[in-house]
């Protein structure tokens, strides 16, 4: 089993991307028209992807997820460069936190684009 995408409402699925394919050296691999006059576009790497997308009406904040049934609590992106990445995070004027070094990885956490939270790990 291997897990292909997930799909997250945002409010500007092409601002986004360029943010993700810019931190984590993705691609966008598709884009175009999506349900309810909506757009998503598809960013990732050559086997899995988030399908960013943004319908045609007015966007609800999540709120804390953590306490709700199917709440998204963060995104885990796998990395060869984590402090390379976490100078990328900075740059683009995002804070890491909760840097943990535990088997099987070091990692830390950031609240990204749109306030989703990333944990971002490395496995050496």
């Amino acid at each position: 089993m291997k897990l292909e995408h997930v799909n997250i409402t945002v409010p500007d699925p092409r601002a986004s991307a360029a943010i993700l394919c810019d931190l984590f050296c993705w691609h966008v691999r598709w884009q175009g028209a999506a349900k309810d006059n909506g757009f998503t576009v598809h960013v990732g790497d050559d086997d899995s992807y988030l399908a960013l997308y943004a319908p045609d009406k007015d966007l609800q904040p999540t709120g804390e997820t953590y306490g709700r049934i199917g709440g998204l609590n963060h995104v885990g992106v796998t990395v060869d460069d984590l402090a390379g990445t976490e100078a990328k995070v900075k740059a683009a004027g995002y804070t890491p936190h909760n840097h943990a070094d535990y088997e099987p990885g070091r990692r830390f956490y950031f609240d990204g684009p749109d306030g989703i939270e990333f944990e971002v790990v490395a496995y050496d």
